[in-house]
């Protein structure tokens, strides 16, 4: 494990996924351990409801129209708000000169599939339609997201071309979660890393998916493919990816796999893998890697939303 984000462990707060309420507690503690940015001035900041709670970040000093990335936060279905990615949506905005579309969806298992993911989507649709009030171009729309907000970002994308939906520009998914099966390598390895491990992904499956599945996640007859995108047979079609797998984290071979079936399927595939990091390493800001791993997703949405123009 890389030193750095080995010695930031001490003391972290654990989010365990058995208890939803229990968990989201120590999601907000966990955030707060971290550390979050409360402003910055080169980025106009605004809370709303479109009716899904969002917030924006729009660059103030940036050329018009911009990009525009809807972001969906990750704590396994059951966790997590606006906060978990303030300085990610931040950063993004103030260095990219991106819009940023943070999205609050609904929780499991309050709300089970597919109600979280009809917010994202209806985000997104929203994001194209009301892209002119941002200053941004809907033509160079994205989503992303990390953990299970890059399982929502790959479901949306699936969603989009499916049915005619908002074109994208490019889906970015860091450490997503995609595969309800559970039967990769790294996810029969990997039982007790940092931050996130199999018993989690189990509990995370079973709230997510309505109780319906059993403590390994898996439905009798699988889970819907905009919940599990491991699951779609077929990726053609699909915007172009960035997607990040890191070593110690029981969904790395998933995510592995998923991005060498995009690149199968003529998907143009960005793949980053990063030895000696763990689950979400990328919120350790004290350390290093996980401050290269940051400005390598910044100079990728740079490259893919600035440089490359899709045609409208």
């Amino acid at each position: 494990m890389d030193p750095e984000l080995a010695a930031a462990v001490a003391g972290m707060p654990y989010v365990g996924l058995a208890d939803p309420v229990k968990a989201r507690a120590a999601m907000r503690e966990l955030v707060a351990h971290l550390g979050t940015p409360a402003a910055d001035e080169r980025v106009e900041v605004t809370d709303r409801r479109i009716p899904v709670p969002v917030r924006t970040y729009v660059p103030r000093e940036a050329a018009r129209p911009t990009p525009v990335l809807v972001y969906f936060h990750g704590g396994g279905f059951v966790t997590g708000d606006l906060e978990n990615e303030h300085r990610r949506c931040l950063d993004i905005a103030a260095e990219c000169h991106i819009a940023v579309v943070s999205v609050d969806y609904r929780l499991a298992p309050e709300h089970p599939f597919p109600a979280g993911f009809d917010d994202c989507y209806e985000a997104t649709c929203w994001t194209r339609e009301h892209a002119a009030e941002l200053g941004a171009d809907p033509s160079r729309l994205a989503v992303g997201g990390g953990s299970a907000g890059g399982a929502l970002a790959a479901g949306v994308a699936l969603r989009a071309r499916d049915e005619g939906g908002p074109p994208l520009a490019f889906q970015m998914l860091l450490f997503p979660v995609l595969d309800d099966r559970m039967d990769t390598s790294s996810m029969r390895v990997f039982t007790e890393p940092p931050l996130f491990n199999r018993t989690d992904a189990g509990h995370m499956w079973r709230h997510y998916l309505g109780g319906q599945a059993s403590m390994h996640g898996v439905l009798k007859h699988g889970a819907p493919v905009y919940a599990a995108p491991a699951r779609a047979t077929d990726l053609t079609g699909l915007p172009p990816a960035y997607v990040l797998a890191v070593e110690i984290d029981p969904l790395r071979d998933e995510a592995l796999a998923y991005a060498q079936r995009l690149i199968q399927a003529g998907v143009a595939t960005e793949l980053h893998h990063v030895p000696g990091a763990y689950h979400g390493f990328d919120g350790v800001t004290s350390a290093g890697v996980a401050r290269r791993a940051l400005a390598a997703q910044r100079d990728v949405l740079r490259r893919a939303l600035w440089t490359a123009r899709p045609d409208k």
